[in-house]
């Protein structure tokens, strides 16, 4: 086929010196930080959605990218076409990882059938694209919201066939992530809420749910899947409420239904914005239930209301980020997914590019920054110290669970008045921060 990037080369580490804007100039994968390559730590991804079938339009006007290569037909030749483009796309870049949702990458057929062999026909392209050029799946997932059939939820839709039509989506999305290999399988909620209460039965709904994910878990198994499950926090957008709204309704959620031994949480930073928390929240959140896993790598923009998915540039986002996740072991199975989606002012084919490279280069600077904060130790120490109470006498015996109630009163009873005797400093240690940024 033709090169759709013909005047662009592979994208080579340059180094913080270069001015080239087709050149990273902090991402070098083989670059070693804590024992790995970067390479190994980020294990970037590329979304197929965004990247190779977003159009630009929005509310209030139609699509704006220059996409030579799509010929604007909702064919199985066009997504075949399609498929190779990206992938050429994501081999110059050198991200290791992309992810799609089944309709992204193949037309939706008038028959659940008719999709199923659209998938098919497509995912033998992305198979042998795949072995082309080394590029793997990290991810696939059932697109279960743009439908109008999913007008009121798929697995929590009043009506039991549509949860039947999800189910069977999510069926051949499964086996298609299999047979590619991927290493991983996101459910999103993206109608999984309600509008109103009013009409809204959400004890039944969330049951349904979690039968959804049960069955998938059983198939899993069936298959042969070793695959991560996970699960996508996000509280509204489209629907009013979401029942995935965050990290920690994620986790109440496969709590109360047994689900949590088989999920982990990929968590998107434009999705905490809208749940009212920070990145590094939703991270510790997931982190200190041993269910962090994988990570979308966008930004919202403060002053809009919405999901915007940009490209994130902001390097005490990153930093913050890979605070955490190197904090909570690093990634295994998930990565650093680039869900985000170049401005509607920005169509040119080059610009899918430059606004990777940057995301590459912002989450490798802030590895390297966050990993030279731990091998500091100041941090770490403070916070030891602002604990130092629990770690003998009466606080170690409370948390091993050695004392009564009783005995606790008798302790401060005899000790008296209790004092603050530590400073929370927040001042020092964001000046700290800002020594290695």
């Amino acid at each position: 086929m033709k090169s759709a990037f013909p005047n662009i080369s592979s994208i080579a580490y340059e180094g913080p010196q270069s001015k080239n804007p087709l050149a990273f100039k902090h991402y070098n994968p083989e670059e070693i930080v804590e024992g790995k390559t970067l390479r190994e730590h980020l294990r970037f991804a590329v979304v197929y959605w965004h990247t190779f079938r977003g159009t630009g339009s929005d509310p209030f006007g139609a699509g704006t990218m220059q996409r030579p290569w799509d010929d604007g037909s909702n064919s199985v030749k066009n997504a075949q076409k399609r498929a190779q483009v990206a992938f050429e796309f994501i081999q110059k870049l050198g991200a290791p990882y992309y992810c799609w949702h089944d309709r992204d990458v193949a037309p939706e057929g008038k028959t659940l059938a008719e999709s199923n062999k659209n998938f098919d026909a497509v995912a033998k392209v992305l198979k042998e694209e795949q072995k082309r050029t080394g590029v793997k799946l990290l991810w696939g997932t059932a697109n279960l919201f743009s439908n109008p059939r999913f007008v009121h939820g798929a697995s929590t839709s009043c009506n039991a066939d549509v949860f039947a039509f999800a189910a069977a989506q999510v069926k051949k999305a499964m086996e298609v992530t299999h047979e590619l290999g991927g290493e991983g399988y996101t459910f999103w909620g993206g109608r999984e809420g309600y509008m109103t209460l009013l009409n809204t039965d959400m004890k039944r709904e969330q049951e349904h749910l979690a039968k959804l994910l049960h069955l998938a878990v059983g198939y899993k198994k069936q298959i042969g899947f070793k695959g991560q499950f996970y699960i996508e926090p996000k509280p509204k957008e489209p629907t009013k409420h979401q029942y995935d709204s965050d990290a920690a309704a994620c986790l109440n959620f496969l709590r109360e239904y047994d689900l949590l031994p088989h999920f982990k949480l990929n968590i998107e930073t434009n999705h905490a914005t809208l749940a009212g928390h920070t990145m590094q929240h939703e991270l510790e959140t997931a982190g200190a239930a041993g269910a962090l896993g994988s990570i979308d790598a966008n930004t919202g923009d403060e002053l809009l209301g919405w999901d915007t998915d940009q490209f994130p540039t902001n390097i005490y986002l990153t930093t913050y980020t890979m605070l955490s996740v190197l904090k909570y072991g690093g990634f295994t199975t998930g990565g650093v997914n680039f869900d985000a989606k170049v401005r509607r002012e920005s169509f040119e084919p080059i610009d899918l590019f430059y606004a990777h490279i940057g995301g590459m280069d912002a989450f490798a600077r802030g590895l390297k920054i966050a990993a030279a904060i731990r091998k500091d130790g100041r941090l770490a120490e403070f916070v030891k110290q602002r604990y130092a109470s629990w770690d003998s006498g009466i606080g170690a015996k409370i948390e091993s669970g050695k004392a009564s109630l009783k005995e606790i009163e008798a302790y401060i009873l005899k000790k008296g008045e209790v004092t603050p005797n530590t400073s929370g400093r927040q001042e020092f240690l964001e000046n700290l921060i800002n020594e290695f940024i």
